[in-house]
């Protein structure tokens, strides 16, 4: 049964992908609108929540919030062989036990929850989840932060078919690639489909689908969509979206054009040739597609805190799930990707922070204890045993002192 998550996913990625810009980059809107639909999981925590939070957090992630959360349980629990998932909650020890407990059940049974650890614990949490390509986690984490909650998404992937390798040039006497590479991947005779296909957002479009090789029956396909030069990126980022609505199915895109409808010749998106061959087609008109692409990588850290991408409606209902007091809030998303002749590999981490205010002013003494003249020293065992009763050790004085001749600190 398929989620319905696409509608709501296409949406938020036009927004998060709008706030990145429009330079090279890499994202995960998935992983960002998880992290989301996990805090949906807690908002029927307090009727307060729903006042104050619950429209904006559903605005934010394009439904309501049962139907959010059970996606992100569904996805969560149901973990796909090539994407490895993780979600986590993580608040101060003695903190954020205040509030109602109902919320910690309706959560996917899948996410860690416990207590906060430190940046090394988040930094090692990252890097295990990303399958290493992620170091280091996208928040510090300072005394004022009072809770985590992160999602972590992760592929890594060879293509059933790969690439063959072509000369840069074949990118187009146009394309400003042609001349700072010297060579470019160009699709294999079999295994991965190409279209121009007539889209309304974005005119011609030409669309390439590798697909990788399968676990259990589970796969990955990797859509490259391109437009015209002059079609701004916000359009085709999201002509993307539409067209991966169908890429799973490796049906020929909604809009495929015949290649005999359209004129011999170059354009920005495609040369067209025509060429006598024997050919079992029924019609004798055979039509044949190659693609040729760049290798790429990237790696980007993104701002999540513009108020279209719904992180502060969320640390306001989690930060009323856990009864906690927050001032602000910081959230981030690291993203890496890396795509080759062989396969493709990504990740994407996502963390919010809820943070505290000072705390209030207030009078502390402290006293500092000196050792300065003779003074005693006992040592007392203990033997507490694990089922919780003492054994005859508990409490036995095995060794006692007198100081009365201090020793300079040893240089060693």
């Amino acid at each position: 049964m398929r989620t319905d998550l696409h509608g709501p996913l296409s949406a938020y990625a036009a927004r998060l992908h709008a706030t990145a810009g429009d330079g090279h980059h890499v994202a995960s809107p998935l992983g960002a609108w998880l992290l989301l639909a996990v805090t949906a999981t807690t908002a029927d925590s307090d009727p307060a929540v729903a006042d104050r939070a619950a429209a904006k957090l559903a605005q934010a992630l394009g439904t309501d919030l049962p139907s959010a959360a059970e996606v992100a349980r569904t996805l969560l629990e149901a973990p796909h062989p090539l994407v490895g998932s993780a979600t986590a909650l993580w608040h101060r020890t003695g903190q954020g036990d205040g509030g109602p407990a109902a919320w910690r059940a309706a959560l996917p049974s899948t996410t860690e929850v416990g207590a906060l650890p430190d940046q090394a614990g988040l930094d090692a949490w990252a890097r295990e989840h990303s399958l290493g390509l992620i170091e280091t986690f996208p928040l510090e984490v300072d005394w004022d932060v009072v809770f985590i909650l992160a999602s972590a998404l992760a592929t890594r992937v060879s293509w059933a078919n790969p690439f063959d390798v072509a000369d840069a040039r074949a990118l187009g006497a146009n394309s400003p690639w042609a001349g700072q590479l010297r060579r470019a991947l160009r699709s294999p005779s079999h295994g991965h489909h190409c279209a121009i296909v007539s889209t309304a957002r974005a005119g011609d479009v030409i669309v390439h689908a590798a697909p990788a090789e399968t676990t259990d029956g589970a796969g990955l396909v990797v859509l490259s969509v391109a437009a015209a030069p002059q079609v701004p990126p916000a359009e085709v980022l999201a002509t993307a979206y539409d067209l991966s609505a169908g890429a799973a199915d490796g049906a020929p895109p909604e809009g495929s054009r015949a290649l005999f409808d359209l004129p011999l010749g170059e354009t920005p998106l495609w040369t067209l040739t025509e060429e006598r061959v024997h050919t079992w087609a029924r019609d004798g008109r055979e039509e044949r597609h190659t693609a040729v692409l760049p290798c790429w990588s990237a790696r980007n850290d993104h701002d999540l805190t513009a108020p279209a991408l719904g992180f502060a409606a969320a640390v306001d209902t989690l930060a009323t799930a856990l009864a906690l007091p927050v001032e602000r809030f910081e959230a981030w998303q690291t993203a890496v990707a890396r795509f080759d002749r062989y396969g493709f590999e990504a990740a994407a981490v996502t963390g919010m922070a809820g943070i505290t205010s000072m705390p209030p002013e207030g009078v502390a003494r402290t006293a500092e204890l000196r050792f300065g003249h003779p003074y005693a020293v006992v040592a007392v065992a203990t033997d507490a045993g694990a089922d919780g009763v003492t054994g005859p050790w508990h409490g036995v004085p095995v060794f006692s002192a007198w100081v009365a001749e201090p020793e300079e600190v040893s240089e060693a």
